[in-house]
């Protein structure tokens, strides 16, 4: 048994300060590589060495290294201290203000997550899952905010046996909904079509045609095929997206160089080519089991090609490759009826001030009564046979 009392917390101020094979160690793999590419040591280290995730941009790092009395690493949390809101895709806005005008300062807070991404993964990462190392991470980030007057802690997107351990623990739990697509052992995307209703799949099979019905060819792009004239492409397609989006894109030009040379073989761009000039793009990160999908831009409007490569060509690669899930990001009701079915996000939240932590424990228990009741109504309007969902 894990003498918790033996154990030190040690912060980082970059990724850079901790060995990559120490980072990856603690993380779930096979096969040596990190089931969950958001993850991996070189994702956040591209973050930051290429000035997205940064003191300056509102991300200072303090990542959380657990070691025994011996040295030894035995978990990992990442962390940053946050100066904003921004990028995390759990909105706590509505708490700032509230917190501000009752005389609080809710920044800087401590934000547990993969930045700019909205994925679930584990976030109290221990090798073997022991859960008094797990608690001990919560009680060590819990003990760095209150030292340091750190209003909060936020821990997003994390699986639900975190989420149920962080609840137990005495942290807030707050549900939302995403939709992903689920693989039953499809051979093909027409066996997927096979589990949609008749209507569904006459409109699915027509987005698809009318998406491509100019010429236009789609293209699968990984490893090798990243060439930087490639990134200068699909940068164009990000900033055009990110400026709609954000005001101003999250991710610098030479994040993706550097994500690209580190990890080329966990991404997957999908081009849409008007001969051979490309139009359009996705970027998706290919993990164990799931496809996650993330950016999208174009330089043209063409009527269901956002569908065609976000969602349909996205199942076409899980298909092809055996993955059992797609995850096409945050929000989007649109998805359910390509195929997408609710699923659960959670997160988990340390509030210090008592007032305020009241506050919100209230507006989460009814939020979260509200989540379940949109979810049963999205599951009448899934677009499968008989209503019924894929299993997930």
């Amino acid at each position: 048994m894990t003498d918790a009392q033996a154990l030190s917390a040690i912060i980082h101020a970059s990724a850079a300060e901790i060995p990559a094979a120490l980072w990856d160690g603690l993380l779930p793999s096979t096969n040596g590589k990190p089931d969950n590419p958001f993850l991996a040591h070189a994702f956040f280290d591209a973050l930051e060495k290429s000035g997205s995730a940064t003191r300056r941009t509102g991300w200072q790092p303090q990542h959380l290294v657990l070691r025994d009395a011996a040295g030894t690493p035995l978990g990992l949390m990442p962390l940053y201290l946050k100066s904003h809101s921004q990028g995390e895709y759990v909105f706590d806005y509505g708490w700032a203000d509230a917190f501000a005008r009752a005389g609080g300062e809710y920044y800087p807070k401590l934000q547990c997550s993969v930045p700019f991404t909205p994925v679930t993964a584990p976030k109290l990462l221990v090798p073997g899952g022991d859960p008094i190392l797990k608690q001990a991470l919560l009680s060590a980030v819990e003990t760095l905010a209150e030292r340091n007057s750190v209003s909060s802690v936020h821990a997003t997107f994390v699986p639900e046996a975190e989420a149920t351990l962080g609840y137990d623990t005495g942290w807030l739990l707050r549900t939302d909904t995403q939709f992903h697509w689920h693989n039953e052992g499809f051979a093909t995307f027409e066996d997927f079509l096979g589990t949609l209703s008749s209507r569904h799949r006459k409109v699915t099979k027509r987005e698809r045609r009318d998406a491509l019905a100019d010429g236009l060819t789609v293209r699968w792009l990984t490893g090798a095929d990243l060439t930087e004239s490639v990134w200068d492409v699909f940068f164009e397609f990000y900033q055009d997206t990110g400026s709609r989006k954000w005001g101003r894109p999250y991710l610098t030009r030479s994040f993706f160089s550097l994500l690209s040379a580190a990890m080329a073989d966990r991404i997957l761009l999908m081009f849409a080519y008007d001969g051979e000039t490309p139009i359009a793009g996705t970027l998706s990160l290919i993990g164990n089991d799931t496809l996650y999908g993330r950016y999208w831009g174009s330089t043209r409007e063409v009527p269901f090609l956002h569908f065609e490569l976000c969602y349909y060509q996205a199942i076409d690669y899980a298909v092809a490759h055996g993955l059992k899930t797609v995850e096409a990001g945050a929000q989007g009701e649109h998805k359910l009826a390509r195929g997408y079915a609710p699923a659960t996000t959670r997160s988990i939240h340390w509030i210090g001030h008592p007032g305020l932590r009241a506050a919100v424990a209230d507006f989460l228990e009814r939020e979260r009564l509200s989540v379940l009741d949109q979810q049963r109504v999205l599951n009448e309007y899934t677009p499968f046979r008989k209503g019924e969902p894929p299993s997930s």
